[in-house]
């Protein structure tokens, strides 16, 4: 790597700004063990906060009040923002609590750092191995000689020919206790790497999702020439190298077969006394590989179907005018979104001019006097029914926002449907549509458009109604 290069990384790598952050041992240690030890892929805010909270509590007693004094939800907040690109804050589909995810930089400073420990011992003979192993399978794989294919399988026969022979005689050769040592090193290592990856493949399926929807966006060819580009001949997700390798990989590790040889053999290994210590994550690691691999794969699979909106939308929208002003928004966001939030804006007095023109001003027209003539005014007084001036229904707002304040104790949200369990509608969709216009410092309404929910009640003649709205919620704000 030449000076650019590694000027580039110090600049933009997550991973980089991790290890020179001034909190780097409190990030990479509690992220660390949450995600990459104890092999976690998502966790909700509210349990990722309490764990935060306990390591701060635990760390300020033992450092100082004043080592870590912000709250727990600041510190994962800041870590996910993408100044800092240390975790990734998603919502799951249906969920409306947010959940986190480490992402590869935790990975990668991790790895590093456990690089610079001691290890008592460093076996180079089995990496040796495998290397020439490699060599093997790379120059007899690509061969498409069939002599030199057979002259190859001659050779590997004759080996276990001559191997046989040796074993029937009585001649077992027993590998020694480094070689063995050597070898679970190695097959350690690897499977944690292994497992590591699979962050970091998901990532990569991310990325090549954003990267086909830019192109997707900026595209202004016909709806044909879109569909071939990107759906023609491949699959713009599975098909990718790295798309290729894992589903190979995956249904390498979902065979039965294979599962119950590497759980028979992996049982063995650790029955070895020349092994020592086992890694207590191996015992379990291909189960972790099969979650890890589902969680990757479940990702693929939401990302393909996304896309396959996505670009159900652009052919829907091709024929019309707005498509152009879409696109062009969109592509703006595009080259704009690594600018900061406050300086992309503009203002417009309106939205369109005001033209007045001297000729439309009527002129002066006086105003005809109007004769009232009271002298047949009869004294008498009509009755009136004033009774329908009684029936408004007006709704106090206040003991709607009494009532969500007391159901958001102990609580961070509550939900509209579930509130009206414990308190029915009394005064029909006047008190519904307060409910949806409160506003109060103690929480926010927020609606959520992609799920819809039906609420009910009786009218005064007795009669069930029932309305169909988004999803609403009442969450509790940081100042309550």
């Amino acid at each position: 790597m030449d000076y650019d290069e590694v000027e580039a990384l110090r600049r933009t790598s997550a991973a980089w700004r991790l290890l020179r952050a001034k909190n780097a041992p409190l990030v990479i240690g509690f992220l660390g063990r949450v995600f990459v030890e104890d092999n976690v892929r998502g966790i909700a805010a509210a349990d990722l906060v309490a764990r935060l909270d306990d390591e701060l509590y635990s760390l300020n007693g033992r450092l100082g009040e004043e080592t870590f004094p912000r709250p727990a939800k600041e510190y994962l907040d800041e870590w996910a923002s993408p100044d800092y690109g240390w975790l990734r804050k998603y919502y799951p589909p249906g969920a409306d609590e947010p959940h986190f995810d480490a992402t590869t930089a935790v990975e990668k400073a991790l790895a590093w750092l456990q690089s610079l420990q001691t290890r008592s011992f460093v076996g180079t003979e089995s990496r040796l191995t495998t290397m020439f192993d490699l060599l093997r399978q790379l120059v007899f794989g690509a061969e498409s000689d069939p002599d030199v294919r057979l002259v190859e399988l001659e050779r590997q026969r004759g080996a276990l020919d001559r191997e046989i022979e040796r074993v029937r005689s009585g001649q077992v050769e027993l590998m020694d206790t480094s070689a063995q040592r050597d070898r679970y090193q190695q097959f350690a290592r690897t499977a944690i790497e292994l497992l590591a990856d699979f962050r970091e493949v998901e990532n990569n399926f991310r990325t090549l999702d954003r990267e086909l929807r830019e192109r997707i966006t900026g595209w202004t060819g016909s709806k044909g020439e879109l569909l071939e580009d990107v759906l023609g001949s491949r699959n713009g997700i599975s098909d990718s190298d790295q798309g290729k390798s894992f589903h190979a990989f995956y249904d390498f590790l979902l065979s039965p077969q294979r599962q119950a040889e590497f759980s028979e053999l992996l049982q063995r290994v650790h029955a070895l006394e020349a092994v020592g210590q086992v890694d207590p994550r191996m015992r379990q690691i291909h189960y972790d590989w099969l979650d890890a691999g589902e969680r990757t794969q479940t990702t693929v699979r939401l990302l393909s179907e996304q896309l396959r909106r996505f670009l159900d939308d652009q052919v829907f929208l091709e024929n019309r005018r707005v498509l152009d002003l879409v696109k062009g928004i969109e592509a703006t966001s595009l080259r704009l979104r690594e600018q900061p939030a406050m300086a992309v804006g503009a203002e417009v007095d309106a939205v369109a001019p005001t033209v007045n023109l001297p000729m439309e001003r009527p002129l002066y027209t006086p105003q005809a006097k109007q004769q009232v003539d009271s002298s047949n005014v009869d004294d008498e007084v009509a009755e009136l029914d004033a009774a329908a001036l009684f029936e408004q229904v007006y709704v106090d707002p206040e003991p709607l926002r009494g009532g969500v304040r007391r159901a958001l104790r102990g609580r961070r949200q509550v939900g509209l449907a579930e509130l009206l369990q414990t308190r029915p509608i009394e005064q029909g969709l006047a008190e519904l549509v307060t409910y949806l216009s409160l506003s109060d410092s103690g929480f926010t309404v927020v609606y959520d458009e992609e799920v819809r929910e039906e609420l009910g009640w009786h009218d005064p003649a007795g009669q069930e109604r029932t309305v169909s709205l988004p999803r609403v919620t009442f969450a509790r704000t940081e100042e309550s």
